[in-house]
């Protein structure tokens, strides 16, 4: 019988963490099985700073963020430093655009 991610997903949803805020939680297995990447990618981008983690579970945020770098070193070509820069500096500006439209109206 082989193992199917599908059924590791299931299975490493079966218990619902939740974070101090009320956020589903997830683990880094299932980050690396959503993301197509390994548990070990993501523990050295958490040991990096790349991501942030909660012990050891993650918000669906910095899934997001694990699967945004992959593709930018993917098609892109840019390494990991470059990747998380860029995904800051999206963010900067993200927040720096909602501030200016909070002041226009």
């Amino acid at each position: 019988m082989t193992n199917h991610p599908s059924n590791n997903l299931s299975s490493s949803l079966s218990t619902r963490v939740v974070s101090p805020e009320g956020e589903q939680l997830y683990t880094f297995e299932y980050a690396a099985s959503v993301t197509e990447t390994s548990v070990t990618v993501v523990q050295v981008y958490v040991d990096l700073g790349v991501i942030e983690s909660i012990g050891a579970m993650l918000h669906s945020r910095e899934i997001a963020r694990i699967a945004q770098i992959q593709r930018l070193r993917q098609d892109l070509g840019l390494n990991l430093v470059g990747a998380s820069i860029v995904l800051d500096m999206a963010q900067e500006i993200a927040q720096l655009r909602a501030i200016i439209n909070c002041k226009i109206n």
